[in-house]
């Protein structure tokens, strides 16, 4: 967390210098507080999209959609504050993820087979924010953009271990839950809009987001610590969009 701040804080420096240092530049075009409705696809990183069975931050997370609401104000010059809320789905654990993790508790409880059933999906929302500089070319406005804030998951897949006997006289039936947890995260995000004419501008957007991870629950397990257990779940997402911005 404290090397985050310290990025962070570094970047808002650099940002509010390059600002300080355009002062003398007063006869150049200054950016506009703008709104933009954007959409596009979701792409899970680092173990969020792993499938392993033997590294508990495995999230089995799939490419997915996005959308959301981006913005900024300026308070001086190019510098300002932008913001981004946005809906995520990460879709959801497939056949040979089930089949995986059926492997991985058969040999870790040494059971004569597993049966692993999952339902629901990877739902969540994001709302960050943090300092923006945005830079005018002609008819080209690029934006760039350190931000920090929150992810806010709606669902996770919900997973049921049933383990067959062997060597004992019942069942056992384990589930990590889907969980509705939030989690601070962290991020930044490069952009380019072209100006339509008048208050519009046409524009892509790339948007990387982490998080240390959101809490998730089990019942069932003997004993917390045999086979793989999900306590928390990290989340890394790349995010490219595409936008329609009304300026004023």
């Amino acid at each position: 967390m404290k090397k985050t701040l310290t990025i962070l804080s570094a970047i808002l420096i650099s940002l509010i210098s390059i600002s300080f240092n355009a002062q003398a530049q007063d006869d150049k075009p200054q950016a506009k507080s703008y709104i933009t409705l954007q959409g596009g696809t979701s792409f899970p990183g680092g173990n969020f999209g792993k499938s392993g069975y033997n590294n508990n931050s495995s999230g089995f997370a799939k490419k997915g959609v996005t959308f959301g609401l981006d913005g900024a104000y300026y308070f001086y010059k190019n510098l300002g504050i932008g913001i981004t809320a946005s809906f995520q789905d990460q879709g959801q654990l497939n056949q040979n993820d089930a089949q995986s993790l059926s492997d991985g508790y058969t040999a870790s409880f040494q059971r004569d087979q597993t049966s692993v059933t999952t339902m629901g999906r990877y739902h969540s929302y994001n709302l960050m924010a943090g300092p923006q500089y945005s830079f005018l070319i002609k008819k080209f406005t690029i934006d760039v953009r350190a931000s920090a804030g929150v992810i806010k998951s709606i669902s996770t897949p919900d997973i049921t271990v049933v383990l067959d006997p062997a060597n004992v006289s019942t069942l056992l039936t384990m589930e990590q839950k889907s969980s509705s947890a939030s989690a601070f995260a962290y991020g930044g995000s490069a952009g380019v809009r072209y100006s339509l004419g008048g208050a519009w501008d046409i524009g892509l957007r790339a948007n990387y987001i982490n998080s240390s991870g959101i809490s998730i629950s089990n019942i069932g397990h003997p004993d917390n610590t045999t086979g793989r257990i999900v306590t928390k779940q990290p989340i890394s997402e790349l995010q490219t969009t595409l936008g329609i911005t009304l300026h004023w």
